[in-house]
């Protein structure tokens, strides 16, 4: 279908892909026409010629990851997981151990090169903190108290969840349940709260960030009296017991998924001065992503000129469109 610097992506490489997505998408009302199907193909294409592009670089500057960080991947994997349970997993993902592996790798080493091409080269000075405070200074005042929480749901109905292998669970209150006890045994256990969400997890909008929601202000907690009482009595760094979450938006008020919640911090209403660690913290992160995109833009397009790419799949269509 393409070769990136001599190597080739097969039809096999890409008809996998393409299958793979929209198994990912879960249920469609139909399917696609022939050139829609096009359409995605070329993109899903673009995506595997992009990555090929990004692999390459990595293994030139030996930053490929090794089995050791394949194993320690997958291990956290497979933590929720008994080993039947996993292997039904790939089964139904369509996927072999070595397949799993392979894209635990090409993920890590992706990882490996942005750190190292990337995020090593960005430097954020007191100053820039320091201009950044000065031009939204309204930014940090805050109108009512706010908290930094983390969170891991066990949900009783169908997600689309950004958790390792969480696409094919069972959904239902009795499964919930199990896995967020099962959770909560882990953490009173002693394990990392970010690690137990970005396996267990299946909250889609914030499992893979290890749970952290970011910050809420108080006058959305109470909308969930519940909840807000459990997390108003937290000291930073203590969670919850199991809150069960409802769904409020349709007759009756029936229990949807059950979760548990770290404080990170609390934050009382008023002026945030730059000399707050907080603030330059988080001034110093947005700086850094902020930039972080930007030269992955650059770095990648820099690249991808001096690579050498040749789409035949995109050269037949072409050919088949002017028929």
């Amino acid at each position: 279908m393409a070769t990136v610097n001599g190597k080739e992506i097969t039809k096999a490489e890409l008809d996998r892909a393409y299958k793979n997505y929209i198994l990912s998408m879960g249920q469609t009302p139909q399917q696609p026409t022939p050139e829609q199907a096009d359409i995605l193909r070329l993109n899903i294409l673009r995506q595997m010629i992009d990555d090929d592009v990004l692999q390459q670089r990595a293994a030139k500057l030996n930053l490929a990851a090794t089995d050791e960080d394949v194993n320690a991947r997958l291990t956290e994997m497979k933590l929720p997981y008994t080993e039947e349970e996993f292997a039904r997993q790939l089964k139904q993902r369509d996927l072999t151990l070595d397949d799993l592996k392979k894209q635990i790798r090409r993920s890590l080493t992706q990882d490996k090169l942005e750190n190292k091409e990337i995020y090593s080269k960005i430097n954020i000075t007191d100053a820039d903190i320091s201009k950044y405070y000065a031009a939204h200074k309204a930014e940090f005042s805050l109108i009512e108290p706010r908290y930094n929480l983390a969170q891991i749901v066990a949900s009783a109905v169908p997600v689309q969840s950004d958790s390792n292998m969480a696409g094919n669970r069972v959904y239902n209150d009795a499964t919930a349940r199990q896995r967020i006890q099962t959770v909560l045994n882990r953490l009173d256990s002693g394990e990392d709260f970010g690690t137990v969400a970005m396996t267990a997890s299946d909250a889609a909008n914030n499992a893979s960030n290890g749970g952290n929601m970011g910050f809420i202000g108080e006058s959305a907690l109470k909308t969930d009296p519940a909840a807000f009482d459990a997390i108003s009595k937290l000291k930073p760094g203590q969670i919850t017991g199991i809150l069960p979450m409802y769904d409020n938006t349709g007759p009756g008020h029936h229990v949807v998924a059950y979760s548990v919640f770290k404080l990170l911090s609390r934050e009382p209403a008023g002026q945030r001065e730059l000399d707050d660690p907080n603030v330059q913290q988080a001034i110093r992160q947005s700086l850094r992503e902020a930039r972080a995109q930007l030269l992955k833009n650059a770095y990648f397009e820099v690249l991808h000129d001096q690579a050498k790419i040749r789409n035949y799949y995109a050269e037949q269509v072409l050919k088949n469109g002017v028929q």
